[in-house]
């Protein structure tokens, strides 16, 4: 799927959320001619590997925000698929986040203590792809909230995405990003909680932290 193909998709996506986006001429989609601004990029897979949607939502000038998703099949079916997946698992979350625009249905919103601020959560559904679809153990995230509320977190909006892959051979593995940026403590509370044992699957949740008060 070309660039044109995809900023349409996204113009229309927002569109059925009553949000209006508009192109300018470097093919990111902006709210108003300024931020916040997305834009998608699809990256066929070789052979039988799966292909690659990048989505990239620029907060202000030194703020933005970078999410993967794999789609599975040829052409534009694998776009496709990675497309369903960005809207179920982060699309919600990044238009109550970024857009002020709340679907509670699509996703779970809490309010966390950390420090000395309140923080809105949005918090998208943690899915699963492969043998073993499992739900996410309800002491997962209990575990992120735990290490998040130890960290000092600067008063404005912070993401986190969090993955579990487990492999048939027994093979488990973490991680967890925060800003992007790899998040040790975040790492090892989730590789604390029990996971499934069974099958071959990953496992993917992404969220967002807004300051309340200031």
């Amino acid at each position: 799927m070309d660039s044109a193909a995809l900023q349409k998709y996204l113009l229309q996506l927002f569109e059925r959320h009553d949000v209006e986006l508009e192109a300018d001429e470097d093919g990111w989609l902006v709210t108003d001619g300024d931020f916040p601004a997305i834009r998608a990029a699809w990256h066929a897979g070789a052979a039988s590997e799966p292909g690659r949607l990048d989505v990239d939502v620029v907060l202000s000038e030194e703020r933005y925000i970078e999410e993967s998703f794999a789609g599975a099949g040829g052409g534009d079916t694998g776009c496709r698929d990675a497309l369903r997946a960005f809207e179920h698992d982060a699309f919600h979350p990044l238009l109550a986040a970024c857009w002020y625009v709340t679907d509670d249905r699509r996703m779970r919103i809490a309010a966390w203590k950390i420090g000395v601020r309140t923080w809105d959560v949005f918090i998208g559904p943690f899915s699963a792809r492969g043998a073993d679809a499992a739900s996410m153990p309800t002491e997962a995230l209990a575990s992120i909230e735990t290490a998040l509320k130890r960290e000092a977190l600067s008063p404005e909006l912070h993401w986190v995405r969090l993955v579990h892959s487990h492999a048939a051979d027994g093979d488990s593995r973490c991680e967890a990003l925060l800003d992007n940026e790899l998040w040790t403590a975040g790492t090892l509370a989730l590789a604390s909680v029990a996971w499934p044992q069974a099958g071959d699957y990953s496992a993917r949740c992404f969220l967002l932290l807004d300051v309340r008060d200031y």
